[in-house]
């Protein structure tokens, strides 16, 4: 069983992915977000790394949300820089969205480019609990 989750409060896809997928009614599966704002569809923070990363994760919170779930929920996050130098402030940005205690699986590596030139783009995994 696939559920797409798609909302307005978060950019539309710009290829052929889905801003995330539920699968089994458990897992959802969220595609990798970059800094566009769901409003306008423009870059957000030129090339300050926080301020992408802060609205990478305010993507990611409204599909979440859209799935019925949280940053609680999120078991495995994916983090691609352009520049491996932007890790701590990206992770400075980051911290404030997950619980230590109960923080998702990470890995983050450097890619030689991002959609639309960006410097940050994250994706995740989320479980949402059995009724």
């Amino acid at each position: 069983m696939r559920t797409i989750i798609q909302t307005d409060q978060a950019p539309a896809p710009v290829g052929p992915y889905s801003q995330a997928i539920a699968a089994s009614g458990q897992f959802i599966f969220v595609a990798g977000q970059i800094p566009l704002d769901p409003k306008t569809g423009t870059i957000v923070g030129g090339d300050d790394v926080a301020a992408q990363t802060k609205q990478v994760l305010a993507n990611l919170d409204a599909i979440l949300q859209a799935a019925g779930v949280s940053f609680n929920d999120v078991v495995k996050t994916t983090v691609f820089l352009a520049d491996m130098n932007d890790f701590a402030t990206m992770n400075a940005v980051y911290t404030g969205a997950f619980d230590e205690a109960i923080a998702p699986a990470r890995v983050c590596v450097e890619v030689s480019r991002l959609p639309k030139d960006v410097r940050v783009e994250i994706d995740c995994i989320a479980v949402k609990e059995s009724p």
